[in-house]
């Protein structure tokens, strides 16, 4: 307990240094009233012939001052009685009040309460309350609404990429709207809030408040704080700042307050290196000049002034009475206050009250010159103006400042303008910042950051962590096909299917188009195998051609075996549909020639009706009419949806596969149905001919083939189904090539084999007598 008395007692007395710094840095607002009054009275052309005055009342930063010096000036510096007004014939018309707005509304309700016809205008910050016309109906502000305020900061924030900020805010009415304002701008530009600490103001003049909150910054990892509140709520924090020192912090505030800094600390102060929001301000000509020259002995009725004089200079104003201390030299300027006390540097009140008087001047002109247009003297009455007067000279424009905070040894502050923000609609604003002039605070750099989470690099996508703020989460990496290209990203997006991802999932790239082509060894070696059958093929058919009246190529019924040459031509080089026809006029003319043979050989007394089966070749008609079945299937094939080119881009990664889409599977599966029982008829014959006499008998051969073209395409359903792309072309080519080449090899070589070896055999005494012994031994 002794420890915490010691520390609030440190407090109080500090308290009291920093208010009694601060008062004497607010008597600019006295200086740049007398320096604007002046300039009205010297100007000719604004309210000619008539002479502007003042009273000055002080609050000393108290409300029970600010009520004891409204008293006091309503009974004419008489004495502060409740209930009593002498300024009936006053000559004042209007109250300039500031630098609070508890003050101007304290001030506001008493003149409303007393029937008084000033119009108030005030300097201070704005403040919805004294927005109110019904409250305060002759009251005006001059500052500009804070309401882009928050918008502004935000932008600040995203200029340097920082999420994660702690709030501090005044306990008040205005701290809670600008909360309300900023947490609306945070969720739209996915900011988050730390912790948000509100600041009460001190329950005495001097008094400080509960500071114990300082330690959660220490253990925050927020790094960027934002502070905005009245001038007593913030006197707690440089209190706490003072105290508790915090480095490597930004703090983001309004220049509503100054900061004193003393020569231990200067750099090491808390705020050293932070970012401040002032209104846009001109200069005021001549102000500075006026501040140079100005003195206390041209102000002799102003007793803090000599008092200002005496705490900066050590020393008496010329003239005073006060002959203990020594009189100050001649050239002794405000030019030389110590650095803790900047009075030459224009603050945002004293750029309001100087627009303030000049707004008052103004209006004041405009109705004296109405006054003197309707005939009436602009001199013999007071005037009095009316609300509506004053409201046509205001004009908010949303344009503010930043500052960034520098302290130098000897207590010496700088505020230096590092940019500055301005709009005229909400979405219409413009920030210009010039990042090489910031002085960053000690442990904090330009790439310093304040997030929650460290940023997720492109090829990531946040994932939110449950129960924590949107700028608390982790990375993940984008699933496959997806993408992200930017940091932070919060989703990926899917690449195109003619694109895939890089390995880093960070960009889409073309798929390259591939197909079966002639030029890929795969296509190359299939289409030389379909060229040397082709090509065997046509030399088997010439050679029968060319062998068409022996023995061996009679009995093979050589039209038949012309026709399925020709097919097995036609087959090699085309697919699908003309594949279907053509296989099935080849398997249509094996099975004619399976029944030939079984009709040749099984029917010893042939009637009328076989003998003009076999010898017209009726036989033959099953070709043709095995053709028109597929021919149909085919036709429907076509006629509801036929194949075409179509591309794969799923099979193969990184490549898109042009390939012929079967169109509809139900009819290709008919066509190679159908296709499959004409071979597997053709198979049942030909077995049952195998026994049959074996000279020029080719039963067995076409056993054999229809065996080798069963095998062929049962195999290929299974492996066609597993395969994808060009391989899956190429197994379909493969079997049509295979199917094929089973034909040729097991019906014609054996042919070929007797014709070019086997001479011998190929005459018709060798066929009758095999004909003789074997049909001997069989029947």
């Amino acid at each position: 307990k002794f420890s915490l008395s010691i520390l609030q007692l440190m407090l109080n007395l500090y308290c009291i240094i920093l208010t009694l710094e601060w008062f004497w840095k607010n008597y600019q607002f006295v200086l740049v009233l007398y320096f604007t009054i002046e300039e009205i009275n010297r100007d000719s052309h604004l309210l000619p012939n008539i002479s502007l005055g003042f009273n000055v009342c002080n609050a000393f930063a108290s409300d029970q001052f600010t009520l004891w010096s409204t008293l006091l000036w309503l009974s004419e510096n008489i004495e502060a009685l409740p209930n009593y007004n002498c300024q009936t014939n006053s000559k004042s018309i209007a109250v300039i009040s500031g630098t609070k707005s508890a003050f101007s509304a304290e001030i506001g309700t008493l003149l409303e309460l007393y029937r008084i016809p000033q119009v108030n205008v005030t300097y201070g910050p704005f403040h919805p309350m004294l927005s109110d016309r019904d409250q305060f109906p002759s009251l005006y502000q001059m500052a500009p609404k804070d309401s882009f305020l928050a918008h502004a900061m935000i932008s600040l924030l995203l200029h340097f990429g920082w999420t994660w900020v702690a709030l501090f805010v005044s306990d008040d009415m205005k701290g809670e709207q600008f909360l309300w304002d900023l947490k609306a701008e945070m969720i739209k530009n996915g900011i988050c809030m730390a912790f948000t600490e509100k600041l009460s103001a001190p329950k005495t003049m001097y008094g400080s408040s509960d500071i114990t909150f300082m330690s959660r910054i220490r253990v925050s990892s927020a790094n960027v704080h934002i502070l905005y509140g009245e001038t007593d709520s913030l006197i707690t924090m440089d209190v706490a700042a003072e105290f508790f020192l915090t480095t490597g912090k930004v703090w983001i505030m309004t220049r509503k307050w100054d900061i004193v800094v003393y020569e231990m600390n200067h750099m090491l102060h808390s705020f050293h290196g932070s970012f401040s929001f002032s209104h846009h301000k001109g200069e005021i000509p001549g102000f500075r000049h006026f501040l140079k020259r100005v003195n206390p002995s041209q102000y002799p009725g102003d007793f803090y002034f000599s008092k200002l004089w005496l705490h900066a200079f050590q020393c008496s104003p010329v003239g005073s009475l006060c002959g203990k201390i020594g009189v100050c030299p001649p050239n002794s300027s405000l030019e030389f206050m110590p650095g803790n006390i900047d009075i030459m540097t224009i603050s945002d009140s004293s750029y309001f009250i100087y627009n303030a008087v000049y707004a008052i001047a103004h209006v004041l002109h405009q109705m004296l010159l109405e006054k003197i247009e309707m005939g009436s003297s602009g001199h013999t009455d007071k005037p009095r103006m009316l609300p509506w007067e004053v409201n046509k000279e205001t004009n908010y424009m949303a344009h503010y400042d930043i500052e960034n905070t520098v302290n130098f040894p000897a207590g010496l502050g700088l505020m230096v303008k590092v940019g500055e923000i301005f709009s005229k609609t909400p979405h219409d604003q413009v920030l210009i910042i010039n990042d090489k002039i910031i002085e960053w605070p000690i442990g904090f750099t330009e790439n310093s950051q304040s997030v929650c989470s460290q940023s997720c690099l492109p090829g990531f996508r946040k994932i939110p962590q449950e129960g924590r703020p949107i700028c608390c989460f982790t990375c993940g990496f984008c699933p496959e096909r997806h993408i992200s290209n930017q940091t932070d990203a919060d989703h990926c997006f899917q690449c195109s299917i003619y694109e895939y991802p890089n390995s880093e999932r960070t960009h889409c790239i073309p798929k390259v188009v591939i197909f079966l082509a002639f030029e890929d060894s795969l296509g190359m070696t299939l289409a030389c195998i379909a060229l040397c059958f082709s090509v065997i093929t046509v030399v088997v058919l010439v050679f029968f051609m060319k062998h068409k009246d022996t023995p061996i190529v009679k009995a093979n019924n050589r039209n038949l075996s012309y026709i399925l040459l020709i097919s097995l031509f036609f087959t090699c080089i085309l697919q699908q549909i003309t594949f279907g026809l053509v296989f099935t006029v080849a398997v249509s003319t094996v099975l004619a020639k399976t029944i030939t043979v079984i009709l040749s050989f099984k029917i010893m007394k042939p009637g009328r009706t076989m003998r003009w089966l076999l010898v017209s070749g009726a036989v033959n008609s099953v070709i043709p009419i095995c053709t028109l079945i597929q021919l149909i299937f085919c036709g429907i094939w076509l006629a509801t949806s036929p194949p075409f080119i179509d591309t794969d881009a799923h099979s193969e990664h990184g490549h898109i596969i042009i390939l012929c889409n079967k169109g509809s599977l139900t009819a290709f599966y008919c066509v190679l149905g159908y296709l499959g029982s004409l071979a597997l008829a053709s198979f049942t014959v030909a077995f049952l001919a195998r026994n049959l006499p074996d000279t020029f008998n080719e039963a067995k051969f076409l056993t054999f083939s229809m065996l080798v073209f069963c095998s062929v395409w049962v195999t290929f359903l299974p492996v066609y189904h597993s395969t994808k792309g060009k391989v899956m072309v190429a197994v379909e080519v493969f079997s049509i090539l295979t199917s094929s080449a089973g034909l040729l090899c097991c019906i014609f070589v054996p042919k070929c084999y007797i014709i070019i070896m086997r001479p011998d055999k190929n005459c018709l005494k060798n066929f009758k007598n095999r004909k003789c012994s074997r049909g001997k031994k069989t029947f």
